[in-house]
C-alpha cells in the first residue's frame, strides 16, 4: 500500500511525472497493471491546483525573484509552443500531454491550458485524455522492451 502511494506522489511531481513513476513501479517489483492505475490516478491530482493557481504563483514567482531557473524553465516551454496550440488547441494539448518527453506533460500541459484560456472542463478532459495516452506508451515500453525503458526512463 505504500509503495502505491510513492507512485501516486511521483506521478505528481513536475517533470518527473508518469515517465518516472511508471518505471520505477514496474521496475521494483510492482504489477504494471495496478502501476499504471495508480500513477494515472497521480499525474491528475495536479490539476485543478495548476489550473486555478498557475498564474498567480508564477506572477508571485516573478516578482520576488524566487526560483527563476524555474521561471525561465516554464516560460520558454509556454513560449516555444504556444503558436502550435493557437490553432488546434485541444488536440494539440492531448498531444503535448500525451508524449513522453522531458518537459510534456500533466504540469506544461495545464499551464499551456491557462494561457490559452481554456475552461476547466475542457482543460481535465485534455490532462486525462493525455496523461492516458501517455501512460499507456510508458507502461508498454517499460514491460515490453524492459532494456530499452531502464535506458529511456
Amino acid at each position: 500500500m505504500l509503495k502505491i502511494f510513492y507512485i501516486m506522489v511521483i506521478s505528481a511531481i513536475p517533470l518527473i511525472e508518469q515517465r518516472g513513476a511508471i518505471p520505477v513501479g514496474i521496475f521494483t517489483g510492482g504489477d504494471p497493471l495496478t502501476v499504471f492505475i495508480f500513477s494515472y490516478i497521480g499525474s491528475l491530482i495536479p490539476v485543478p491546483f495548476i489550473f486555478f493557481m498557475f498564474n498567480w504563483i508564477m506572477d508571485l514567482l516573478r516578482e520576488k525573484n524566487w526560483l527563476p531557473w524555474l521561471i525561465n524553465i516554464v516560460d520558454n516551454k509556454i513560449n516555444k509552443n504556444i503558436d502550435k496550440f493557437e490553432r488546434y488547441k485541444e488536440a494539440a494539448l492531448i498531444t503535448f500531454i500525451g508524449i513522453p518527453l522531458p518537459t510534456t506533460g500533466v504540469w506544461t500541459g495545464t499551464a499551456i491550458a491557462t494561457f490559452l484560456k481554456l475552461d476547466f472542463k475542457k482543460t481535465m478532459f485534455c490532462a486525462m485524455v493525455g496523461a492516458l495516452l501517455s501512460a499507456i506508451v510508458i507502461t508498454l515500453v517499460c514491460v515490453m522492451l524492459p532494456e530499452l525503458a531502464q535506458s529511456l526512463f
